[in-house]
């Protein structure tokens, strides 16, 4: 865990890319295909590829995940966005994928579900607040849907 203060290891709200959950928990959303934003790194990133991600330099974590799919082994992404959720209480956490709008959007539902919305809503919630076109295949909002 961080030693900073909560407040000096949050991300800015106004951030691109920055999704807040109803507790006031701060997120980062992101594609891998473009330049790392500027400002502070994450603490933390679950990245969702098919492949084996770059090495980043902060600790990070891996699901596989093919584009426009699902996570090949559910409970690991489970145990993963459930790591991502509970350090994002006190530390910046990014969920990336290749584009940034299917399985992070998909994924970052899944954080939204955890921290209290409903499991129907979360698609929804992540499309106001992070982008547009998140979460792109009916299987993705499926999953959201029954995620939890």
């Amino acid at each position: 865990m961080s030693t900073e203060p909560a407040a000096a290891s949050a991300w800015d709200p106004g951030a691109e890319g920055v999704l807040r959950l109803p507790s006031g928990r701060l997120v980062r959303g992101r594609g891998l295909r473009r330049p790392l934003p500027s400002g502070p790194e994450p603490a933390f990133g679950v990245y969702l590829l098919g492949y084996e991600p770059p090495a980043v330099a902060w600790e990070s974590r891996w699901v596989r995940w093919p584009d426009f799919r699902l996570p090949s082994d559910r409970a690991d992404a489970t145990e993963a966005l459930r790591e991502a959720w509970a350090r994002s209480a006190d530390e910046r956490v990014e969920v990336a994928c290749g584009g940034g709008l299917g399985r992070t959007g998909t994924a970052l539902a899944c954080l939204a579900v955890l921290d209290g919305v409903p499991p129907g809503e979360a698609v929804g919630y992540v499309r106001e607040r992070y982008a547009r076109r998140a979460v792109e295949t009916p299987w993705q909002r499926r999953y959201v849907s029954r995620f939890g």
